[in-house]
């Protein structure tokens, strides 16, 4: 008697755990839209988030985020060979407070870096995003599906978007 409920158990358990598991897989995570502002204050909604049907890198970043920068510094590094191999445009989100956020665009220019950068003062955009810790950053393939997520920084983790930039262009042709 225990071995067969013990049998049913296990069978119900691995049932639910491949059932979640293809569900998760036919639904998958989109940008939502939020309203919130480019670099020149001009308001932009967050649905609009696209790239001609290549992938996207978004970054949620702060200027007093040491990792961040690091990050930003790495993307910025590869960006132009990545946009020649892969098409990948890089969106990036400041997540300053209202205090710090005059400081972001001399920031982003003083750096040089090409990236499309956004303002969300009121972290409105990070929570629909579910962003807790930043750097946080995404990447989503050219349909606007959000195909993989990673927090915090260490070296290389740059190659590691690299790699899915590549996987999702390849199987675009």
């Amino acid at each position: 008697m225990k071995r067969t409920v013990l049998t049913i158990v296990i069978s119900l358990f691995f049932f639910s755990f491949s059932f979640g598991q293809s569900d998760t897989i036919k639904t998958l995570k989109k940008i939502p839209s939020v309203e919130i502002k480019d670099l020149e204050g001009n308001v932009f909604n967050t649905a609009d988030i696209q790239n001609d049907g290549s992938p996207i890198i978004l970054d949620f970043w702060s200027t007093t985020c040491k990792p961040c920068i690091k990050e930003l510094m790495a993307l910025d590094e590869n960006y132009a060979d990545w946009q020649e191999e892969t098409g990948v445009k890089i969106f990036i989100v400041a997540t300053d407070g209202a205090r710090s956020m005059n400081n972001v665009a001399p920031f982003v220019n003083g750096k040089g870096w090409a990236f499309v950068t956004l303002l969300d003062p009121n972290s409105d955009f990070k929570r629909a995003m579910g962003v807790i810790d930043i750097p946080h950053t995404f990447v989503i393939d050219g349909d606007g599906n959000i195909v993989h997520e990673h927090t915090a920084y260490t070296e290389g983790d740059e190659e590691q978007y690299y790699e899915i930039l590549l996987e999702l262009t390849e199987n675009k042709e």
